[in-house]
């Protein structure tokens, strides 16, 4: 079992209902993540690619450095400018006590974003990992709280970690109000050595500092699904609705207005019926473009090469079998009917696999032309993508 899939089985059980956006926990040596992301890879980005701030950032006691400190700026021929990051300067800040922290970093590095996809697809949501490192005990950011759930890897060395709970139930990140800082001392203080994994609910304010040399780990942001969402989304399905249509009836008598309020009051009502929550996780799923590849060279549909490797891009992807036995399936914003056969060929990328068309084929009882075509609509729809390598 590779360490994603551990980290993902660790977050099933009990874990969804007994603590899933209530409280923190702690699993300890859930895997060996050192091959997930290395130093090298981190060095292999900084220098390759444009990270302008906010996506590469450091801090220090709270504070952000500026950017200046560590790197320059370059004007390129077509006269654009960008920051190039200067080693030496990034080293002096990181050796004087900066954390560093590199956003979105599941969108450069093939490892972190396996792990986001494991965990989109586990959790039914966007997932954004951040990379983290620091090099003394020195705390980069302070006591703070974040606007959603949380999953953190540590990938090498320890990192100490106070949580103090949280002083606003459920807080977003925009919100009627800030919660408060805490007072006293913290719930628990725990340190997370590699292989560890902890979770923490939004809200929950934490202050973080490595305990003694260097330390790597990866922090997980999990989008939050909430009651707001859900009334957000009805309130565009009730678009069909005549009444939630209508204007409204503020010339109208006080009666008039009563009657409208009672029918507006029942169509919210029918509308969160006992399946709503599982229909708009659905909904939302199948419109989510997830994590869209080009194809290339496939520009035209994809050929019956029973070597070419598939894969679902879609993480929110679902399917349902109607009463005549047919496969509704829907990913990227679409939805297609299947004769069952078919089935087996969702059920396989569904659970995040990669596969040749060959697989596809044997597991199906289709042919391999018939399954190229099926992926070439999901190409075509942004839901899938083939390479010539898993």
């Amino acid at each position: 079992m590779t360490a994603i899939s551990s980290a993902v089985r660790s977050l099933g059980g009990d874990f969804p209902a007994e603590a899933f956006g209530r409280t923190y926990r702690l699993w300890s040596r859930v895997g060996d993540f050192s091959d997930l992301f290395t130093w090298d890879d981190l060095n292999q980005i900084i220098a390759r690619h444009r990270l302008e701030p906010p996506r590469l950032r450091l801090f220090n006691d709270g504070s952000q450095i500026p950017h200046h400190s560590y790197a320059h700026p370059v004007v390129s021929k077509r006269h654009t400018v960008w920051h190039r990051i200067e080693p030496a300067g990034l080293h002096h800040q990181l050796k004087d006590g900066a954390s560093l922290v590199l956003d979105a970093v599941d969108a450069l590095h093939p490892g972190a974003e396996d792990l986001a996809t494991a965990l989109e697809r586990h959790f039914r949501t966007d997932v954004q990992v951040n990379l983290y490192a620091s090099w003394t005990p020195q705390e980069g950011f302070g006591v703070h709280w974040d606007d959603h759930d949380v999953v953190v890897v540590q990938l090498e060395g320890a990192k100490r970690w106070k949580l103090y709970g949280a002083t606003r139930i459920d807080p977003l990140r925009v919100d009627t109000e800030a919660p408060e800082p805490p007072t006293g001392a913290p719930v628990a203080e725990i340190v997370l050595q590699a292989g560890d994994m902890l979770y923490l609910p939004r809200g929950w304010w934490h202050a973080v500092a490595a305990t003694e040399g260097r330390s790597l780990h990866l922090t997980c942001g999990l989008k939050p699904t909430t009651g707001a969402d859900l009334l957000s989304w009805l309130s565009d399905q009730l678009r069909v609705s005549d009444t939630v249509r209508a204007n409204l009836p503020y010339f109208a008598s006080p009666d008039e207005r009563t009657t409208y309020l009672q029918a507006l009051r029942k169509e919210f009502t029918d509308a969160l019926h006992e399946g709503v929550i599982e229909e708009f996780i659905n909904a939302r799923g199948s419109a989510d473009p997830g994590r869209p590849i080009p194809s290339l060279p496939f520009v035209d549909g994809i050929p019956a090469d029973g070597s070419l490797c598939v894969r679902l891009t879609a993480a929110g992807a679902w399917y349902g079998v109607d009463e005549d036995g047919h496969v509704v399936f829907s990913a990227g914003g679409q939805e297609w009917t299947f004769s069952s056969p078919v089935l087996a060929v969702i059920k396989l990328l569904l659970a995040g696999s990669t596969a040749t068309l060959g697989e596809l084929s044997v597991s199906s009882g289709l042919p391999v032309g018939h399954v190229a075509a099926l992926i070439s609509e999901l190409v075509e729809a942004g839901a899938a993508a083939v390479s010539w390598r898993r």
